[in-house]
């Protein structure tokens, strides 16, 4: 990797480890479509090395806040996202190729109009789901991570729809990405994937997710309520355009 395209990388980080401090989410997301777009690195190095880093964002965001997690949520969650994860890669290498592309087609579809619905009614609900709801969400989020590497969408939804506090929703998702990346990680120790390249780039690359964590606790946007749930509603509507954008295309050479 060039010293450009590393420091462009490295900025990339910075800012999505800011974003997600903020959000609760989109550090994976944002580096994941920077890398692609630009070709930066190769997606595989990038993926491992965001489940790294992912933990130091964790580790910085979430002390002195654990207080404010909802963990009947949370653990439902993880219920549903641990076994589908493994669900999710399983059922990807049963089907086609067109079949799973048309599949992100309608997920990408499905993402954009809840995006879109949710943004013109960014109003919490007036009760809290039941603890079902946050496992269905993580159902499908592990679902989603095991066939196309986005865990997000459902989770951010659920959350955000909540009638719970910004502080609530961002840590609970924190920790959801957390506990993902840190099940990833030692998925990968295990493969042997953890190789010099990741860790040095990991070591170059934490302390400025550190940074950027700390600097997000303090110095937050200022938006408000209503303003952040749209920003985190936008951001699912790219990742619906982005999902449909990525399948569209094989699926008309095909026709």
């Amino acid at each position: 990797m060039t010293a450009d395209k590393l420091a462009i990388l490295i900025a990339v980080i910075g800012a999505g480890s800011y974003f997600q401090t903020v959000t609760g989410f989109g550090l994976g997301m944002i580096v994941m479509g920077a890398t692609s777009g630009f070709g930066l690195a190769p997606l595989a190095t990038v993926a491992t090395l965001m489940s790294v880093v992912s933990l130091a964002n964790g580790a910085t965001a979430l002390p002195g806040r654990l207080h404010h997690i909802d963990w009947r949520a949370v653990g439902a969650a993880t219920l549903g996202i641990l076994p589908s994860v493994v669900a999710g890669v399983l059922l990807l290498e049963c089907l086609s190729r067109s079949a799973a592309d048309l599949l992100q087609l309608i997920l990408g579809a499905v993402v954009l109009y809840g995006g879109l619905s949710a943004a013109l009614r960014p109003a919490p609900l007036t009760e809290r789901s039941d603890n079902r709801s946050f496992f269905v969400s993580g159902l499908f989020g592990g679902l989603l991570s095991g066939m196309f590497g986005v865990s997000g969408p459902p989770l951010i939804f659920q959350f955000y729809r909540q009638p719970l506090t910004l502080v609530q929703i961002r840590c609970a998702l924190i920790v959801l990405f957390t506990t993902t990346s840190a099940t990833r990680v030692l998925y990968s120790a295990c493969e042997g994937q953890l190789d010099r390249d990741i860790w040095v780039l990991a070591a170059i690359a934490t302390p400025v997710v550190m940074l950027t964590t700390v600097a997000a606790r303090h110095y937050p946007p200022p938006l408000s309520p209503v303003a952040l749930r749209r920003l985190a509603f936008g951001v699912l509507m790219a990742i619906g355009i982005g999902l449909i954008a990525t399948s569209l295309p094989p699926l008309l050479h095909r026709a």
